[in-house]
């Protein structure tokens, strides 16, 4: 099975904290790398890539010193090795004009807001994840048992009836 990134990005360190608690039972499967800032995370994507490991989300703060989140969202997208991640943006500073603007620029799949439920977050990383390898991985059946069990069984069979189109 493929190693694919979950990168956690917010500049408090105890909220960073609590996101990877919140994510822990995914740590058999993921790698969850934290970063306290924009420039750390191109650090940690920067090694990811080289080591060929896909970013699969990336769940990001918005206000944080130098970049903003949603400029990193949106410079995502638009690089290739990033471009399939899925994108939660984790804030509670972020007004309806910088929301928009990141939904409409970055693609943004998700948005949480501050302060959040722990079971909430690890249901919307799994959500989130299940549509990555529903998208992006040629073998689903691994995933089955990690991350949506219904909609992998369901992208399964759908790949079968169309396989048998052929």
């Amino acid at each position: 099975m493929n190693k694919y990134l979950i990168l956690c990005v917010d500049d408090e360190r105890e909220v960073l904290d609590s996101v990877l608690h919140d994510l822990n039972t995914l740590e058999e499967h993921f790698i969850i790398e934290a970063a306290e800032s924009v420039d750390e995370a191109k650090e940690v994507l920067a090694e990811a890539i080289a080591d060929h490991i896909p970013l699969a989300l990336i769940l990001c703060d918005h206000i944080m010193p130098g970049e903003t989140g949603i400029d990193f969202l949106i410079e995502l997208k638009h690089q290739s090795e990033t471009t399939k991640a899925r994108k939660v943006l984790l804030t509670g500073q972020a007004g309806l004009e910088e929301t928009v603007q990141a939904v409409n620029n970055a693609s943004l799949d998700y948005f949480i807001s501050k302060p959040w439920n722990g079971d909430q977050l690890k249901d919307v990383a799994i959500n989130q994840l299940t549509t990555y390898m529903i998208d992006n991985e040629k073998d689903l059946m691994p995933w089955a048992r990690i991350l949506d069990t219904a909609r992998i069984m369901q992208a399964l069979s759908n790949n079968r009836l169309s396989l048998s189109d052929i």
